[in-house]
C-alpha cells in the first residue's frame, strides 16, 4: 500500500511539473526590459489575490493536413476559481462587453443577481457547451450541488480555428475536469497553455497572460489581478510600452483584416459591490487599448470582474452585512486594472512560442531580441539600474 501511495504521488507530481516549470522558467515581459507603470504583487499574477486558483488543460497532438475529427489539435481549457476548489461560496461580480462578437455564458443571471456562483472557464468557441455542462457535473461531484438547483456556469471563448481542428470537438468533459482539479494558487503558466493553446494575438502567437497590481497602504493596500486569453488584433496595431512594435516587426503577418477576440478576467480583494465591479470591467478596455486594440467588428471583447471580499455574499438566506468601498476611493483600482490588463496581454505574447497547426499554418512568436532592439530604438528599454 505504501509503495502504491508513493507511485500515485509521483505520478501526480509529474503531471503538474510541466505547468509549474512553464510558469517558473519562461521569461516575462519585465524580464526583457519592457517598462510598465505601477507596482505588481509578489507573483505579478491574478493569484496574488488571496484564495484564487488557476488551472489549465492543454491538448496538442497531430500535424499536417486538417482532418476534421482527427486533428491537428491545438486547444484546451483554463479554469479560474475565485475562492479555490474547496469553496462554492459565490462572489460579487460584474461583466462588460466592449464588442459582442463572442460568448460568455451565465452572464444574464450574473447581471441580474450580481453574483458569480462558480469558476470562470475559458476555452475555444465551439467547446463552450461541453465545458459548461462539465462544470455542472464537476460541481455536483465536488459539492453535491450547484449554487442553485439549476446551474448557470460562466464559460467564455475565443476562436482558435486557424491552428486547431475546432470543428473536431476535441475538448471533452475530462479536459474541463483536469483544468478544475489541477487549479492551484501560486505562479500561473502563460502563453500557449489551456484555453490559450491555439490563440493568436496581433498576428503573433498569443494565449494566456496574467499580471497584478498592489495598492499602497494609503490607497487601501488592495490587490488587483488580471488574467487574459488574448486572441485579437492586426500586427500593425500592436503597441508595447507606447512603442509601435507591430510596425517595426512585420515578419509572418497573414491576416487581411482585423479579427479575433479577448477574454479579460479581473479579480480584486477590495470590497466592491456588483455595480462597482462592472465599473472595473470597463477600465480593462483602456488597458487593451494601450496595446493597440480598436475592438473591431469581428472581435469578441468580453470582460468579467469579481471581488473575493464579502465572504458571506449570496450565501446566507437571512440579511447579511456587506462592505463597500466608497466610489471616491476607486480611482486607484481603476488605474491598477488598466495597468495589469496592459501587462497581462504582453506577458501572453512574451510567453507564447511559435506554433504550427492545421494545414501547416504557422504563427510565429514575438521575437524577444527584436522586441528589445525596438524598445531600445525608442529609448524605452529598461536596463539594469534604470527604472
Amino acid at each position: 500500500m505504501k509503495s502504491l501511495c508513493v507511485i500515485l504521488f509521483a505520478t501526480f507530481v509529474l503531471m503538474l511539473l510541466p505547468q509549474v516549470m512553464n510558469a517558473q522558467t519562461k521569461p516575462r515581459a519585465r524580464d526583457l526590459g519592457v517598462p510598465f507603470d505601477g507596482t505588481p504583487g509578489t507573483l505579478n499574477a491574478i493569484t496574488d489575490v488571496k484564495g484564487i486558483e488557476v488551472g489549465h488543460s492543454t491538448i496538442i497532438r497531430g500535424d499536417g493536413k486538417l482532418q476534421v475529427g482527427v486533428g491537428p489539435v491545438r486547444t484546451g481549457v483554463t479554469a479560474i476559481l475565485p475562492r479555490g476548489k474547496q469553496s462554492n461560496v459565490p462572489v460579487f461580480a460584474g461583466w462588460f462587453s466592449l464588442n459582442g462578437n463572442g460568448e460568455m455564458t451565465g452572464t444574464t443571471w450574473l447581471e441580474e443577481s450580481g453574483l458569480l456562483e462558480g469558476p470562470v472557464m475559458i476555452t475555444n468557441t465551439h467547446s463552450v457547451g461541453v465545458v459548461r455542462d462539465a462544470v455542472i457535473k464537476w460541481q455536483l461531484k465536488q459539492y453535491s450541488q450547484t449554487a442553485q438547483m439549476w446551474g448557470l456556469p460562466v464559460v467564455a471563448e475565443t476562436w482558435d480555428g486557424y491552428l486547431n481542428d475546432i470543428n473536431g470537438f476535441h475538448v471533452k468533459d475530462e479536459h474541463a475536469f483536469e483544468a478544475l482539479n489541477n487549479a492551484r494558487s501560486g505562479a500561473v503558466a502563460e502563453g500557449s497553455v489551456g484555453g490559450g493553446t491555439g490563440m493568436i494575438c496581433h498576428e503573433f502567437k498569443g494565449g494566456i497572460g496574467t499580471a497584478s497590481r498592489k495598492l499602497n497602504a494609503q490607497q487601501g493596500g488592495f490587490t488587483v489581478g488580471v488574467l487574459v486569453q488574448a486572441n485579437y488584433g492586426l500586427r500593425q496595431q500592436l503597441r508595447i510600452a507606447g512603442v509601435p512594435v507591430g510596425e517595426e516587426i512585420t515578419d509572418g503577418t497573414f491576416r487581411p483584416r482585423e479579427t479575433g477576440s479577448i477574454i479579460i478576467v479581473v479579480a480584486t480583494d477590495a470590497p466592491l459591490l456588483p455595480h462597482q465591479l462592472k465599473r472595473l470591467t470597463r477600465r480593462a478596455a483602456l488597458g487593451l487599448a494601450r496595446n493597440g486594440s480598436t475592438a473591431g467588428n469581428g472581435s469578441g471583447d468580453i470582460f468579467i470582474a469579481f471581488s473575493t471580499a464579502n465572504e458571506e455574499a449570496g450565501k446566507q438566506a437571512t440579511i447579511a452585512p456587506a462592505m463597500m468601498l466608497p466610489n471616491e476611493q476607486m480611482n486607484p483600482l481603476f488605474t491598477a486594472t488598466v495597468q495589469a490588463t496592459e501587462e497581462a496581454i504582453i506577458n501572453a505574447l512574451v510567453a507564447a512560442e511559435t506554433m504550427t497547426g492545421i494545414d501547416d499554418h504557422k504563427v510565429i512568436a514575438l521575437p524577444h531580441d527584436r522586441l528589445q532592439q525596438v524598445l531600445k530604438k525608442y529609448n524605452r528599454l529598461v536596463t539594469s539600474g534604470k527604472k
